[in-house]
């Protein structure tokens, strides 16, 4: 089955008096890359919360949010009396150089850099915030994959349905091949039985039968359709199978595409030319489909 490369997943989890949520996003992408977003006390989790993205997902560029809310009355930061001080002393030296009134604003001094600072938590604290931060974060990748699950189930209808239309051109081109040759051979034959009456000559059929020979080895798409027909089973196979699979469609894609450029080509003949172009259509869906499968 098919996964989708986008998705969303988010989760909570109180505990001890802390709340805790993950928001989850996905986009496609060539390569999986997790951007993370911690609050500075978490930072020491950063290569844990990868490693579990990176056991459930293969592709696509995974935006990580974790938000920690302090419910309960105990202090989640601390003010850093070095830099406050700090802070004070610069603006009164300001002031009087300047030669006005000093009249500093606590809310004020509280909001510059480096004052306010998350609490650093003791060993212990660390161990139990770990054991819930990836816990939540588990929930959280739980409910992306559903989604990526229930919309890769969705695109591989579709890709399955883009293959049968594919599949049913491909009948007529198979078909309508052979004629092309004999409705060549009889213009061919006319034409040139019109030529020699004027000129009242007899026509040389091994001549004629060379020059058939020639076009029909020219025009001759069976290898290209047999190929085309070999990728297309294997493009249903692996939408029904298991595992990250993008990568293997989107080769195959190219792979029809170079057939069907190939049959478009050799084909001396409208209605050939015609279904050449339908494939084509079909193609550029299904690779669109394609860049958001895992």
């Amino acid at each position: 089955m098919l996964i989708s490369m986008t998705g969303y997943g988010q989760s909570f989890l109180e505990k001890d008096g802390v709340s805790y949520s993950v928001e989850l996003r996905t986009v496609n992408s060539k390569y999986l890359k997790a951007n993370l977003r911690l609050p500075e006390n978490c930072g020491f989790l950063e290569d844990e919360i990868e490693k579990v993205l990176k056991k459930e997902l293969s592709r696509g560029t995974v935006n990580y949010s974790l938000r920690i809310k302090n419910v309960s009355s105990d202090p989640v930061f601390e003010i850093n009396a070095a830099y406050l001080n700090a802070y004070v002393e610069k603006l009164g030296q300001a002031a009087k150089v300047l030669d006005v009134e000093s009249n500093v604003n606590l809310v004020d001094i509280l909001s510059l850099p480096g004052v306010m600072q998350a609490s650093e938590p003791d060993e212990e604290a660390s161990q139990r915030m770990r054991e819930v931060v990836l816990q939540v974060t588990q929930m959280a990748l739980e409910s992306l994959v559903e989604m990526r699950t229930i919309e890769g189930k969705a695109m591989g209808e579709d890709l399955v349905g883009h293959c049968n239309s594919m599949r049913n051109t491909l009948e007529g081109i198979r078909d309508k091949a052979p004629a092309v040759v004999r409705e060549y051979n009889e213009k061919l034959k006319k034409r040139v039985d019109d030529l020699l009456n004027d000129a009242q000559l007899d026509l040389d059929q091994q001549s004629l039968i060379r020059e058939v020979a020639i076009f029909a080895d020219r025009c001759d798409i069976s290898e290209e359709i047999a190929r085309l027909d070999s990728h297309l089973d294997q493009f249903l196979s692996i939408c029904q199978g298991d595992g990250a699979s993008g990568k293997r469609l989107d080769f195959l894609c190219q792979e029809m595409f170079r057939e069907t450029n190939t049959i478009g080509s050799k084909a001396c003949d409208a209605e050939l030319a015609k279904w050449v172009v339908d494939l084509k259509c079909c193609i550029d869906r299904i690779k669109e489909q394609v860049q958001n499968v895992e």
